[in-house]
């Protein structure tokens, strides 16, 4: 007989007694069981629940072990792969920044090979021991801060970047288990401070942070930018290293808090020296205070005084609104809106144009302003591009600061530089449109093709440009910029001494004083600005300190060391040719008349 393998149980109302084995007499019938027969299959039920249990509970644990184990498994991975993906990424990067030069070629930023050390904690025997050891020969770390960085539950932690050669070899021979050292690169700025504010600086990772560094980034990188590769500015090295020098030694004779400074080429708009002062050297920018990193020519703005009287007399020639032989009545100051208005250097009596801009007369100045009045003076204003921000490669640009109403009053004053606020850039781009013939060019710190002529616009008569530029020689031959002239350059220009607006209100003891110039004055080339914030007045000043005896010298010294760097040649002051060029007739009404 077969033996039957299953046993299927059903409970009835009406007991069927039958044996476990036996077959039914009828198909459909159930079994049963009763007695020990029914015991012994509840315990084996039983034992077969509990075996199953315990196997669940052993598979679970097995699972979650596999898991944790994958989960483990998978950070380190990824840690791994994230630290390989940022030293690909930065290997990248730094492998396509392209450098940075000057006009002549000379470097000014480079990225170059180096080391960093970098440590798995869980590998480290001693953190505090490790700590002390790498504080001994990494001089800079703090090694309690290295300490809890070495502790720390993770398989990667930065300990330096960028180490030396000898920082590297001190390290190796510590011999610290868990240390080591990775391939990276290291952007350099072989000229140091000389044109950190233009050039700028990246991270540590390679980024751009600022100026051309900033700007140009995708173009440096090499990075989704079809205009890749090196950058070449317009500054030259020379006229930087002078700039700076003549502005460093003045701000220290006349112990002023800033100085700052430019030259432009006034055909093309080129930016040959641009220096802000007090600076930083962009190998270490995080050594230096945030007010050193401002760059004062392009994101300052100041009242530029008196070199605004060169914008109001140009405007009104060019309108015709004035001739040479005009003048006004400067005996008395002008009293407006509880204001009064009055000059510096008084000579109290009916001035020509030519003798309000030679004297710089704030009472003629503002009444020539007062003539045109403000619709048609705000619209020369913002066609020489000082009512907008100026456009130029550089992320560090400042907007001009304009009166909340614009009225007679705001007219005056604006006429000889006050209560507008413009960058040193505005102030030095508009002067060039003003001598160069009367063609606006936006400023640029890239170098231009020699053999391209750069488009401008017309914003003055050419007639008139050549006016402003007899005018402003006149200033330095006869007016307040004599301490300007450098002898055969022909210098030209306009002193500015403003008082610093601070909370609303003008500081009468600090002073912005400014010069901005030109040369040579019979075929102007170059524009020179220099200014000086806050100085003070000294013995060899007879205590001033205003523009003509602080900022002009600055000027006469800078013109006369670049002139020959820029091929300028020394003139005959005294032959015909420049004494017809540079002529002017003054129409003074003064017993004694004086002509140029």
């Amino acid at each position: 007989m077969k033996r039957q393998s299953s046993v299927q149980i059903k409970v009835v109302d009406q007991p069927v007694v039958a044996r476990v084995g036996l077959k039914p007499k009828k198909q459909g019938a159930f079994l049963h069981l009763e007695g020990s027969a029914k015991e012994t299959l509840e315990q084996g039920r039983n034992r077969l629940v509990v075996a199953g249990v315990l196997f669940a509970f052993c598979f679970v644990v097995l699972a979650g072990r596999l898991v944790g184990l994958a989960i483990s498994g998978s950070e380190n991975e990824l840690a791994q792969e994230n630290v390989q993906t940022q030293s690909v990424a930065t290997a990248q990067t730094l492998d396509k920044r392209a450098p940075i030069y000057d006009r002549n070629g000379n470097l000014l930023a480079v990225t170059l090979d180096a080391v960093s050390l970098f440590a798995d904690p869980r590998k480290i025997m001693d953190a505090d021991e490790a700590a002390k050891k790498l504080t001994s020969v990494l001089t800079d770390l703090e090694p309690a801060a290295l300490k809890a960085k070495l502790s720390l539950r993770r398989n990667f932690v930065w300990v330096k970047r960028h180490l030396t050669p000898q920082q590297q070899k001190s390290v190796n021979d510590l011999g610290i288990p868990g240390l080591f050292f990775r391939n990276e690169e290291r952007r350099v700025y072989p000229v140091g401070n000389l044109a950190a504010h233009l050039v700028g600086y990246t991270d540590i990772d390679g980024k751009g942070i600022a100026g051309i560094e900033r700007y140009f980034d995708e173009r440096l990188k090499g990075v989704n930018s079809t205009d890749t590769g090196p950058v070449q500015l317009s500054i030259d090295t020379r006229i930087q290293y002078a700039l700076r020098d003549e502005l460093s030694r003045s701000m220290s004779i006349f112990r002023a808090i800033g100085a700052s400074g430019m030259v432009m080429d006034v055909k093309t708009g080129e930016v040959l020296g641009m220096v802000s002062l007090p600076d930083f050297d962009p190998n270490r920018p995080n050594d230096y205070p945030k007010d050193n990193k401002f760059n004062k020519v392009t994101l300052g703005v100041y009242e530029m005084g008196s070199t605004f009287k060169t914008f109001t007399t140009a405007m009104a020639l060019d309108l015709k609104s004035v001739s040479l032989r005009s003048g006004y009545d400067a005996t008395n100051p002008i009293r407006i809106a509880g204001f009064r208005i009055r000059d510096d250097h008084p000579k109290k009596r009916w001035l020509s144009v030519p003798e309000i801009f030679m004297y710089s007369s704030n009472i003629g100045t503002a009444k020539m302003a007062d003539a045109i009045g403000p619709k048609r003076q705000k619209a020369f204003l913002k066609k020489i591009g000082l009512l907008d921000r100026p456009i130029i490669e550089l992320p560090e640009v400042g907007a001009p600061i304009l009166p909340p109403r614009w009225n007679t009053l705001e007219t005056m004053t604006i006429s000889y530089g006050h209560g507008l606020s413009v960058s040193p850039l505005q102030l030095g781009t508009a002067i060039s449109s003003m001598v160069n013939g009367g063609v606006f060019r936006n400023p640029t710190v890239i170098k231009q093709d020699a053999e391209v002529d750069v488009e401008g616009r017309r914003v003055i008569r050419e007639e008139t440009s050549d006016t402003v530029r007899r005018l402003m020689r006149l200033v330095v031959k006869s007016g307040t910029g004599k301490n300007a002239d450098a002898k055969g350059y022909l210098v030209g220009g306009k002193t500015g001494t403003a008082e610093k607006a601070v909370n609303g209100r003008y500081k009468r003891d600090a002073l912005v004083t400014s010069f901005v110039s030109a040369f040579p004055m019979h075929d102007p080339r170059y524009v020179v600005l220099a200014m000086l914030d806050e100085p003070k007045g000294n013995a060899s000043t007879h205590g001033f300190r205003s523009a003509g005896w602080t900022t002009a010298p600055i000027v006469s010294r800078l013109v006369a060391r670049v002139a020959p760097l820029l091929g300028v040649q020394p003139e005959d002051e005294e032959s015909k040719s420049i004494q017809k060029a540079l002529h002017i007739p003054v129409y003074s009404r003064e017993k004694k008349n004086a002509s140029f």
